[in-house]
């Protein structure tokens, strides 16, 4: 075919409302009601093949969880060793692959997930990640669906970056596939991110071993099938559950790891980086390690901040998802003199808070992801209540009768070095230390030596020159910084999204600049009249 293809121009994805009445709320809930009464199978994805180990574990409500949504085969190391032949295999075709063909290929999984898909992949986002209609709708639905779509366009944008070529020759940039296959390791806390992680890769060429957390296995295998019917070729993507270390010896075993893509623990993400550099010796080049991990994410207001805005940021940021995303407030300084009022107003809405389960749509809480994250909040919580200097001023309650359920708390305290304003919890636990109000330049100084993680934090004033000092002081203290704004929320093509530090290697998901780590340039230069003489003038006699 003649013709230099364009990407079509991305637009972000429109938030469907699911207010009463609307033609998506019913969708939804019918979705939601078929995926409630069955039990599905789920098998690793190997080469485009269904694979039964025979091995499994169950897949459960976080609200209800003696409800069972699936039972999920897992991989051991010989069914990992067959996905890393079947990437290899793929990649051979693949990375031969125009652009313009990969790009279609993604184009119709953003079109079907924005259609046939969507009331399907919330609903499994909302009963096994126990997310709201809304939460699951900016997630699952919108988020994944600009990824798809962003990211075909920014690969254009980075394909044609050329180089400048001086006459008689031409030089250009082969954006060139890793050589060899790219291990992405997704969270239970965003589909998007499980969605998102395997993709950008193959998007420029690269095959991929996908391992799901075990908490999202439901909602990912809903987005591989999706994939696969928007003409994924066989072993391009291949989704192997199952358990993190094994699947993670056999895959950084292997001589051909060439990248890994991680959104997950600071501290399992240090010890891939360990076990990588351990076998550097051994791989064919040196894998690219991108990643996105922990944060202890920031609200510092100035004494000029809107009170309503405030609050409102705050019970948003803290407690939306059940504050279990990586961007989520966990910690807030605000002036002392401005506390009494930001607290009552955030304390009216927290009393009008609905807890529960995400199929009741009143609900605006959930319950917390497994029994590990539940007894890990409530440990911090009733250490909380015990240590002199903390107030527990809402919430603190903990309830694990039939579903993992943590009120929303908000703690205050006297102590800006206390535990829970320094360590990262993952649920929804907030910590207030309300600051003197003369203190501002040595509060900010306080918040960017705190914590040693740095991936998202705001800044509340209406004072200009007060948000340029918090614009200054606070500089590297996140990836993503937010002005009047709530410290969540990103949206693709907007803000891209990562942060340094303890935080992970700030590759910007939902930006050219991730896709550059997945692209090893070739520099090509062609001669038309090359020289056939050896010499030059200046050899010549005078």
């Amino acid at each position: 075919m003649n013709g230099i293809l364009k990407v079509p121009p991305p637009v972000n994805e429109p938030v469907l409302s699911y207010a009463p009445g609307a033609a998506e709320r019913v969708e939804l809930k019918r979705a939601l009601k078929d995926l409630s009464a069955r039990q599905i199978e789920i098998p690793l994805i190997v080469g485009g093949e269904e694979v039964r180990t025979g091995t499994t574990v169950e897949a459960v409500m976080p609200h209800c969880y003696r409800h069972v949504l699936a039972r999920l085969h897992q991989a051991a190391p010989r069914e990992v060793q067959a996905a890393i032949a079947a990437a290899r295999e793929a990649r051979r075709d693949w990375s031969t692959w125009s652009l313009e063909r990969r790009a279609a290929v993604f184009l119709k999984a953003a079109d079907l997930l924005a259609t046939r898909y969507r009331p399907i992949v919330n609903a499994a986002t909302m009963l096994g990640q126990s997310k709201t209609a809304h939460q699951a709708e900016i997630d699952a639905a919108c988020e994944l669906i600009d990824f798809f779509r962003f990211n075909v366009h920014f690969a254009e944008r980075l394909y044609a970056e050329q180089p400048i070529s001086a006459s008689g020759s031409w030089n250009y940039l082969d954006y060139r596939p890793l050589e060899g296959f790219v291990y992405a390791i997704t969270p239970f806390n965003f589909t998007s991110i499980g969605g998102n992680l395997p993709t950008s890769p193959a998007i420029m060429g690269n095959t991929v071993v996908w391992k799901p957390a075990s908490a999202s296995v439901l909602s990912n295998y809903f987005i591989m099938k999706l994939l696969e019917e928007a003409g994924l070729p066989p072993g391009v993507i291949n989704f192997v559950p199952g358990p993190a270390t094994r699947v993670s010896e056999t895959l950084l075993a292997d001589r051909t790891l060439a990248g890994i893509h991680f959104t997950g623990s600071t501290e399992v993400f240090q010890a891939l980086w360990k076990r990588v550099g351990e076998n550097l010796a051994g791989y064919a080049g040196y894998p690219r390690l991108v990643g996105e991990t922990g944060g202890k994410d920031f609200i510092i207001a100035h004494a000029s901040a809107d009170v309503d805005a405030l609050a409102t940021a705050i019970v948003r940021g803290a407690y939306e998802y059940q504050g279990q995303k990586c961007s989520a407030a966990s910690r807030a300084y605000v002036p002392g003199a401005l506390w009494p009022r930001v607290r009552q107003r955030v304390l009216d809405m927290l009393a009008e808070v609905k807890m529960g389960d995400p199929v009741d749509f009143r609900n605006f809480m959930g319950a917390v992801i497994d029994r590990k994250a539940f007894d890990k909040i409530k440990s911090y919580i009733e250490a909380a209540k015990q240590a002199p200097g903390v107030q527990v001023i809402f919430g603190g309650r903990c309830d694990d009768t039939d579903g993992y359920f943590v009120e929303p708390t908000l703690l205050e305290t006297t102590d800006p070095a206390y535990r829970t304003m320094c360590d990262e919890i993952f649920g929804p636990v907030l910590s207030v230390y309300p600051y003197p109000e003369a203190r501002w330049k040595e509060t900010l100084a306080l918040v960017d030596e705190t914590s040693p993680y740095a991936l998202t934090g705001a800044v509340f004033a209406q004072d200009r020159q007060a948000v340029d000092e918090a614009q200054r002081a606070l500089r590297y203290a996140a990836g993503n910084f937010y002005v009047n704004d709530k410290p969540t929320g990103a949206v693709v093509g907007q803000q891209p999204f990562g942060g340094a530090r303890a935080s992970g290697t700030n590759d910007k998901a939902g930006s050219l600049l991730n896709l550059i780590r997945w692209v090893s340039p070739r520099a090509v230069k062609e001669s038309f009249i090359p020289p056939k003489s050896f010499t030059y003038p200046f050899m010549a006699e005078p």
